[in-house]
């Protein structure tokens, strides 16, 4: 039985024997790293992680695994208050997957990490360290609903500076923390809209398709019913 006790060992043999490599043939198609993939759902993940509690000291332990699954586990069960600058700048060195990266840009969000990693992981060559960056501007966009406007809107410059980065994580990335901008509120979205203009008639093949795709959005009958007064 999966509970609080459970060490890191315990955990690691749990999912093991939930293992499915049926569903591991299949995770490669939504572009997953499947070299250390045991075929878990992330549902299934989540069930784990509620049952067996957060704790820090044991969330490195299945990190350092190297196993996906334990991996995502680790991160549903660290502890956002204890987390550091440092921590998570280790677990960056090892990001090798848009899912594993969208998870751990929300628990940076949630340990309020962003304003001094943001910068620092956007300027990070590394595909998807810079992924990293845009992940959590957009989870910040959703989920920081008491912090000051101005906070997301200080982003829009570093969106624009990386909006010509081809790479397919960075890129779908930049266009995701523009969109979730514009759609946070009226007061966002006019300055995101504007960017999203202006990068819409770049040279730039990249930043054009960042540009017109965040305009298809922030324009649609949708969001702009949502954001009426």
């Amino acid at each position: 039985m999966i509970g609080p006790a459970s060490s890191a060992a315990d955990l690691l043999a749990h999912l093991e024997s939930l293992k499915s490599p049926e569903t591991v043939a299949g995770m490669g198609r939504f572009g997953i790293v499947t070299d250390t993939a045991l075929g878990l759902s992330n549902p299934q993940m989540q069930k784990i992680a509620k049952a067996a509690k957060k704790n820090h000291a044991r969330a490195f332990e299945l990190w350092a695994s190297g196993v996906r699954e334990a991996r995502m586990l680790a991160l549903y069960t660290f502890e956002p208050g204890k987390l550091t600058q440092d921590e998570a700048r280790r677990l960056a060195d090892d990001f090798n997957s848009w899912e594993i990266v969208d998870t751990a840009a929300d628990l940076f969000v949630e340990a309020r990490l962003e304003k001094v990693l943001i910068p620092v992981f956007a300027a990070d060559q590394r595909e998807f360290v810079r992924r990293t960056a845009f992940a959590m501007i957009a989870g910040a966009a959703v989920h920081l609903k008491s912090e000051p406007d101005e906070m997301l809107l200080a982003f829009l410059p570093l969106i624009e500076a990386h909006c010509s980065d081809p790479r397919n994580f960075v890129k779908k990335a930049v266009n995701w923390a523009l969109r979730n901008i514009g759609k946070r509120n009226r007061r966002c979205h006019g300055p995101a809209l504007a960017l999203a203009e202006r990068l819409a008639q770049s040279a730039d093949k990249t930043a054009r398709w960042i540009g017109k795709d965040a305009v298809r959005e922030l324009t649609s009958e949708k969001i702009l019913a949502r954001l009426k007064p």
